[in-house]
């Protein structure tokens, strides 16, 4: 397996400029990746902090209720029913991809499609 480039740019390899050709980076990366060996002792990657926690990450049994009671509520309304009862307003994709994660498939009712 191939070397880093910081291990490459201290055996003099090359310059940053050669190095960030041979390992298809970009010089700017070589530059940041040397720095952050000077400055912290490692090349190894940052552990990924996460991102944005969901809305609804502490209403997950209310959503499971929700469903339950009424499996044919269209996104929008089980929205609103959320806005009424905890006072959370999200967007209906935001429900959406929380039924996902719950697994949980609301019955489509055609009757109601077709008014």
């Amino acid at each position: 397996m191939d070397k880093n480039p910081q291990d490459a740019y201290e055996q003099q390899e090359g310059s940053q400029r050669e190095l960030a050709k041979r390992f298809k980076v970009s010089p700017n990366f070589v530059r940041l990746l040397l720095k952050r060996h000077q400055t912290e002792g490692t090349v190894e990657p940052k552990p990924h902090t996460g991102g944005f926690t969901s809305k609804l990450a502490n209403q997950l049994n209310l959503i499971e209720q929700l469903v339950e009671q009424d499996n044919d509520a269209t996104l929008q309304e089980l929205c609103d029913q959320l806005d009424q009862q905890v006072q959370i307003r999200v967007s209906p994709s935001t429900v959406c991809r929380t039924l996902q994660q719950l697994n949980l498939t609301r019955k489509k009712n055609s009757a109601r499609q077709s008014s």
